[in-house]
């Protein structure tokens, strides 16, 4: 505890005489930066770009699972509801290959050699809206209304 109140006196007569000392003194940081060149150099650059910044997140193939967006008609949905307007639709698509299981390889192979019916069985993961948003607006009547569950906020492989 000591030793804290110790660095913060330190810390507010270094900061003392930066803001108070200086302008009298007529002290640059330039001056300072002899004093104290491991608190004013910046680290000198490094020669490989590949290393510069940040981590970057892998990138993802193009048929991994993600979400798209396309603006639709409300009409064009499919619901029944009758509006000229347009909404963003999201939606998963892409694939999950790489999220199987060793329960979705054995089931491949056992309804791949006939040990199990393959019909109406999926043997993989799919890509699926794992969280929703409702979609508002106004239809031809000028009735607002609420779909509730339309849209995709996230995707993920299921299953």
């Amino acid at each position: 505890k000591q030793f804290k109140v110790y660095l913060a006196e330190v810390y507010v007569n270094f900061r003392l005489q930066l803001y108070v000392l200086s302008p009298v003194e007529n002290r640059s940081l330039e001056d300072d930066g002899k004093s104290y060149p491991g608190r004013w150099q910046r680290s000198p650059t490094d020669p490989d770009p590949s290393r510069r910044g940040a981590r970057k997140k892998p990138k993802n193939s193009s048929r991994d699972c993600r979400m798209e967006k396309k603006e639709m008609r409300v009409r064009d949905l499919g619901l029944g509801f009758d509006s000229d307007e347009i909404v963003l639709f999201k939606y998963c698509m892409g694939t999950c290959s790489s999220s199987r299981k060793n329960y979705d390889l054995a089931l491949k192979a056992l309804t791949e050699n006939g040990s199990i019916s393959g019909r109406k069985v999926s043997a993989h993961p799919c890509c699926r809206p794992t969280r929703y948003e409702t979609v508002s607006f106004m239809d031809a009547q000028t009735i607002w209304q609420t779909i509730k569950w339309l849209s995709a906020a996230n995707c993920s492989c299921v299953g």
